[in-house]
């Protein structure tokens, strides 16, 4: 580091000696000097801001920049006929001495990366189906279920793993805190098993974006650049690639797609875990996570029972089934208890006596009185 400070201020003194020996501006030595000291220091100036450029970014500019000096010679030659001492013309000459080369610097520049050799020879292969880039991110990766969808085949395409989101995930697993040590560490053995699956096409990816520090904004600059998708279970991130018009495939909204889907009447058997937050609530989980909630089953808490479908809710974050269980001593919910409540109801019940002037019509109307007992419905 030290070399590089003297040789940059070795530079700047070396230019402004010049600019005081030729002295070519008017004003004395000093005023000589001072420009040149200046001058060099916006020269090293722009060599710092460059010293994080791409090597390929920066050639494309070089090449650009003489195409650009080219064609401005070439439109100059081309322009003999005019006349020189016209002002106008002086003029036009100077804005294509300085537009060209300007113009063939800024594109050069910005495609530098057609001169990377995986670009060039892609120039001279035949056309061939466009690959599909698979991007991961860090949430993602630590989740672990994109090795089970990578392992039975519908993750398609080349799974792309940046640099950068390697570089975050060593840092997670660095982390003093054992619960992020232990997360990072398992994104790595994650890494390293969809690598080692047969049939699937893995790279790392070296492109990097200095200009951006943002890890979630760098996946989108990568994902516009190779046309690909990124795959994260990050909500924010989804909606953030949305706006700026990157496709997304997020893991939560695909297992929310996969549950099974109930509907308000079904039956269902489930086994209640725990307690609810209101009272005689019980708790359950189906196999896939999605909560049940299940009224007048708190004590039958660590039993499997069945219980009816009363509700379903869909968020953002999944989906939660409302039931209640019904005891055997009540009324079920079920076909064969429904219809015999209803013929019960339907029967007519028998008459213990009748007056002297009530006709037939009248006497089947009459309520009575029978010995049969009421089930309480709960």
């Amino acid at each position: 580091m030290t070399w590089f400070v003297l040789a940059r201020a070795l530079f700047v003194a070396a230019v402004g000696f010049s600019a005081y020996q030729s002295s070519p501006l008017s004003g004395g030595p000093l005023v000589n000097l001072g420009a040149g000291l200046v001058l060099g220091g916006l020269f090293v100036l722009l060599e710092v801001r460059l010293r994080d450029a791409p090597v390929s970014h920066m050639l494309g500019a070089l090449i650009g920049g003489a195409i650009g000096l080219v064609a401005a010679n070439t439109t100059e030659a081309a322009l003999y006929w005019a006349n020189l001492r016209d002002d106008r013309i002086v003029f036009l000459h100077s804005v294509i001495l300085l537009a060209f080369p300007y113009l063939g610097l800024v594109i050069g520049a910005r495609n530098g990366q057609w001169l990377e050799p995986a670009h060039l020879l892609g120039l001279f292969r035949t056309s061939a189906p466009r690959r599909r880039y698979r991007i991961l991110d860090t949430s993602v990766i630590i989740d672990g279920r994109v090795a089970d969808i990578c392992e039975t085949g519908f993750m398609d395409g080349t799974i792309v793993i940046p640099q950068f989101v390697l570089k975050e995930l060593q840092m997670v697993a660095d982390s003093s805190d054992s619960a992020k040590r232990n997360r990072g560490r398992r994104g790595l053995d994650i890494l390293q098993k969809i690598q080692k699956m047969s049939g699937l096409d893995v790279t790392i990816s070296d492109v990097d974006f200095p200009d951006v520090r943002e890890v979630d904004l760098k996946l989108i600059e990568l994902a516009r650049t190779l046309e690909g998708k990124i795959v994260t279970n990050d909500f924010n991130l989804n909606k953030v690639a949305q706006l700026r018009g990157v496709a997304v495939l997020n893991i939560n909204e695909l297992a929310n797609s996969l549950k099974p889907v109930v509907l308000p009447g079904e039956l269902m058997k489930v086994f209640i875990l725990k307690e609810g937050k209101e009272y005689n609530q019980g708790v359950a989980y189906l196999d896939d996570g999605t909560m049940v909630v299940v009224d007048n089953a708190r004590k039958m808490i660590g039993k499997t029972i069945e219980v009816v479908v009363t509700s379903v809710l869909q968020t953002t974050a999944g989906k939660m089934i409302f039931g209640r269980f019904i005891e055997q001593g009540g009324v079920s919910a079920t076909a064969p208890a429904a219809a015999a409540a209803a013929a019960s109801a339907a029967a007519p019940l028998p008459s213990t006596q009748t007056g002297p002037h009530e006709t037939g019509d009248t006497r089947r109307m009459r309520p009575t009185l029978t010995s049969t007992p009421v089930t309480a419905v709960k």
